[in-house]
């Protein structure tokens, strides 16, 4: 399969949520330019990122919006729903528990773990805090799809480790750390300190 870039990807994700309003709004075709403007970019680039995967639209016409819709849906894999495990039961993990949008975008959060014997048991909209003691047992008895870390940098290798074990093949990391996952396993890092550095760069070079 050939290789699609990460920054490709999430424009992609960015014009299906602007095809989603579109639709909200009754717009029944919509053009290069308008998601250009809604996305920041070129209508360069937006036919450049959905001709790496198909013809679509017309020229002089634009997009029909809800078939473009629909065939970004079926790209990004959000034809179906998703199983997510999150292990981590702190501030960060119980937000990402909690989050509706995850449900809104087809995405099932089924489990939350932790190894805090204060935090088993607590319930988070509707699920129960299991030890991370059985997280390996629990999986394999109900496989997840994605694996969701959200647990200290030092943790987060051994619980990888397990996910993997387990045969899940794709993880979303939110520790510190570098990670090591097989080749046939999708991880993606979520460094939210980076994130805050690149604006603290945008806000110095403004002033």
């Amino acid at each position: 399969m050939r290789r699609i870039s990460d920054s490709t990807i999430r424009r992609l994700s960015l014009y299906l949520r602007f095809l989603e309003e579109f639709e909200r709004d009754g717009e029944e075709t919509v053009s290069s330019e308008a998601l250009a403007h809604r996305g920041g970019t070129t209508s360069a680039q937006v036919r450049k990122d959905l001709s790496l995967f198909g013809s679509f639209g017309k020229r002089g016409l634009g997009y029909r919006v809800h078939e473009l819709a629909e065939h970004l849906r079926e790209i990004l894999g959000l034809s179906r729903r998703f199983r997510l495990v999150v292990v981590g039961a702190g501030a960060l993990g119980t937000a990402l528990v909690q989050h509706s949008g995850f449900r809104e975008r087809g995405f099932d959060v089924v489990a939350i773990f932790d190894n805090d014997p204060a935090k088993v048991g607590g319930k988070w909209d509707g699920l129960r805090t299991r030890d991370v003691a059985d997280l390996e047992r629990d999986l394999q008895a109900n496989p997840v799809d994605i694996g969701v870390i959200a647990v200290p940098g030092d943790q987060a290798q051994v619980i990888v480790d397990c996910l993997v074990r387990c045969g899940i093949k794709a993880v979303l990391n939110f520790a510190p750390s570098q990670l090591t996952v097989p080749d046939d396993v999708a991880l993606k890092n979520v460094n939210l300190s980076l994130d805050l550095e690149a604006l603290t760069f945008a806000l110095t070079a403004l002033q």
